[in-house]
């Protein structure tokens, strides 16, 4: 079995890598701030600021748009529903896949994310 490491803040990596997902972006500031050697731990933090950073900008801009879709009578505040509850499923499912992946203690890579999270986190 292979030996536990720890981070900085003196928690086991594989914790500490989930808690980089637990609020999404501004967890992993937090622990990409704190942490200055354990490259795990890093990483996660890493591609939690850009994973939901970037899922923040997004779903501002759809929040607009979407906005504009309660414009139309009929079918506006169906198809605003629907963005909606698709939206947020697919957020809620990568939240926890990213979450379980760390505590499992794998570095899991998002395509092209997990890229620029490994670039950054060095």
């Amino acid at each position: 079995m292979a030996e536990e490491k720890t981070a900085t803040t003196g928690m086991q990596q594989n914790v500490a890598g989930l808690l980089c997902y637990a609020l999404g972006w501004l967890t992993g500031l937090v622990f990409y701030l704190m942490e200055k050697e354990n490259k795990f731990v890093r990483f996660h933090a890493m591609q939690s600021i850009i994973v939901f950073g970037g899922l923040s900008i997004v779903g501002g801009l759809l929040a607009l748009f979407a906005m504009l879709l309660l414009l139309i009578p009929t079918v506006g505040p169906i198809l605003y529903g629907l963005l909606l509850a698709f939206g947020s499923l697919l957020v809620t499912v990568l939240w926890i896949l990213l979450m379980v992946k760390a505590y499992q203690n794998v570095r899991f890579k998002l395509p092209k994310i997990g890229d620029l999270a490994e670039k950054y986190s060095k």
